[in-house]
């Protein structure tokens, strides 16, 4: 733990479906758990290994968090369904909000999605 009991993370967030909606959404929902939120500038991406055509909007946030790896993956997957995220939707290729947890503390997760060209894109991308 770093800072002042906070630990520091990446988290991605990415949506097919009402995209501009739903990051906003995201976002809203993710401050009420992450601290000194810094987000990157928000990409249009082509699906990947998608079985809908519409585009994505990926994105990045760095932030700081009280709650430790596992609560953190919890509160992100009870966000993502409370946005409606289901495993219909998922079925047909409808991505309401995708939030990954990338790094959490200095231990990454996800590790074949950090050589993804979109991750790569925001990793380098401005902080708005």
């Amino acid at each position: 733990m770093k800072n002042n009991g906070y630990y520091d993370v990446t988290i991605s967030l990415a949506t097919n479906f009402e995209q501009e909606r739903n990051l906003s959404e995201a976002h809203e929902r993710l401050r009420q758990i992450l601290f000194e939120a810094r987000y990157t500038n928000a990409i249009w991406t082509e699906p990947y290994k998608s079985k809908l055509s519409a585009k994505y909007i990926n994105q990045l946030v760095y932030a700081k968090t009280t709650l430790n790896a596992e609560e953190l993956i919890s509160v992100m997957k009870a966000i993502e369904t409370s946005m409606g995220r289901t495993a219909q939707q998922r079925e047909k290729g409808i991505v309401t909000i995708d939030l990954d947890l990338m790094e959490h503390d200095g231990v990454r997760y996800h590790l074949e999605d950090w050589q993804r060209p979109y991750i790569k894109m925001l990793l380098e991308s401005e902080i708005v």
